[in-house]
């Protein structure tokens, strides 16, 4: 499963102002102020505690330059993002496990509250923690059809945190997201949008941007200071838990994830990846 796939190298923004590089690559179209965002962390842009904290100062920089939207993309073939580094939680320090989960709250606030409109453009595969920033996105537009998006934690032996499961909950309703759940379902691009998971479909990743970046055009004439208040009166009921228990979330993932049936289960799944 975890193979290494080829970068795609091609500069697809002439006109553009380079910000970053190393894992992320992040670009601001100066006429549009449409920030592009590409995760670059091969082989499958799985989220560690250095590729989190990377991607949390990026989201809070386009904040603080007032950005008039981003997008969120993979430059990896065939993976959008792979979710969670399972290795993070594997016979763990105690003290960077901490730091991890800290960070990945802290990630998915920015992420899920900025202040600017966000799209995803989900150019492969995006299970768990991928999941979990496309939805995290105001808008997505998937890749189709052969790839797959969903929060499989169960079937990983592993239960995905509350504030996961509500941030489906606001995309997809109480009993979609139930069942996806509980069963850990994957959907095609196909069956993601039957469901409301992803907004739009195109067959290719040229169309999928253009896609995303016509969405973004839709603000040019709304104003900013609006856009965000209303977004923060829709969205903060999804994130008032996490805000009130980021410790109690943080103490369940410290015991949950060192107790010995988790460590077994994550033991286990490891192996056969390597198989």
């Amino acid at each position: 499963m975890l193979r290494r796939y080829i970068l795609h190298t091609t500069n697809k923004f002439v006109n553009c102002r380079h910000v970053s590089q190393s894992m992320l690559q992040s670009t601001v179209d100066e006429k549009s102020g449409i920030a592009t965002v590409t995760m670059n962390k091969p082989p499958v842009n799985s989220l560690n505690l250095e590729f989190l904290d990377e991607i949390n100062t990026q989201l809070n920089k386009l904040q603080k330059d007032k950005i008039r939207g981003m997008i969120l993309t993979s430059g990896l073939q065939k993976v959008f993002c792979a979710g969670l580094d399972i290795t993070e939680f594997y016979n763990p320090n105690p003290d960077r496990l901490a730091k991890f989960w800290t960070v990945l709250q802290d990630t998915w606030l920015s992420l899920y509250m900025a202040s600017f409109p966000t799209v995803a453009v989900i150019n492969g595969h995006s299970p768990a923690g991928g999941c979990l920033f496309a939805m995290s996105c105001d808008y997505r537009v998937m890749v189709g059809p052969k790839y797959t998006i969903g929060l499989n934690e169960t079937k990983l032996g592993i239960v995905a945190p509350k504030w996961f499961q509500d941030t489906m909950v606001a995309v997809i309703g109480q009993r979609k997201a139930e069942v996806s759940l509980t069963t850990g379902k994957m959907y095609t691009t196909d069956e993601a949008l039957q469901v409301g998971l992803v907004d739009e479909s195109l067959p290719d990743s040229d169309s999928a941007l253009k896609k995303g970046t016509q969405f973004l055009n839709n603000f040019q004439r709304i104003s900013p200071w609006a856009f965000k208040m209303t977004k923060d009166i829709s969205r903060q009921p999804t994130i008032q838990w996490l805000i009130d228990n980021k410790q109690k979330d943080l103490d369940f993932v410290l015991k949950f994830m060192q107790s010995p049936e988790v460590q077994k289960s994550l033991g286990l799944y490891l192996q056969s990846l390597k198989k």
